[in-house]
């Protein structure tokens, strides 16, 4: 009979340290004999290291799919607690399947893709030339201001320069 009850408590500790896991052991209590074949009693103390959840994509079209489905008031809440996770998350996951749908909507170009060097380069050039230009007319524009101010000189009208010759 006492062969059966420490078989029994054999059984029971090694079922409760297979439930526990192995990184949650801890040691028995001083009150349980402790013998030679029986595993220490796991610790109720120890907290196991949280890890963050990752959905699959397919889990998250799951979720996003009973969330459109509900219709009612509080549905929603009510998923989201079933599933264990927050509104933004449902709102990102949203996002995303949007953004999504719209890369898979959009055509895509045929041919090589365009290298970020070469293209860059371009880019350069392109704004040097624009700059250029740009210098160019806005030499050409001091010229005429200069030219408008000797003859408004010679004519002897007022300029912007003289505020003191109105009138």
């Amino acid at each position: 009979m006492a062969d059966l009850h420490t078989k029994t408590k054999t059984l029971m500790n090694e079922r409760r340290l297979r439930v526990m896991g192995d990184a949650s052991r801890g040691v028995a209590t001083a009150t349980e004999e402790v013998s030679a074949d029986v595993r220490p009693v796991a610790d109720p103390e120890v907290a196991a290291s949280a890890k963050r959840r990752q959905f699959s994509s397919k889990e998250k079209r799951r979720i996003l799919a009973a969330a459109d489905r509900c219709t009612e008031a509080g549905a929603i809440g009510a998923l989201l607690r079933r599933e264990g996770i927050y509104s933004s998350l449902l709102s990102t996951w949203r996002k995303q399947r949007e953004t999504a749908e719209h890369v898979a909507l959009e055509p895509r170009q045929r041919g090589r893709k365009a290298d970020p060097g070469i293209a860059e380069s371009r880019r350069v050039a392109e704004l040097s030339k624009d700059n250029e230009r740009l210098r160019r007319k806005l030499a050409q524009a001091h010229t005429i201001i200069d030219v408008q101010k000797k003859l408004c000189t010679l004519l002897g009208l007022p300029t912007a320069e003289d505020p003191d010759e109105k009138s």
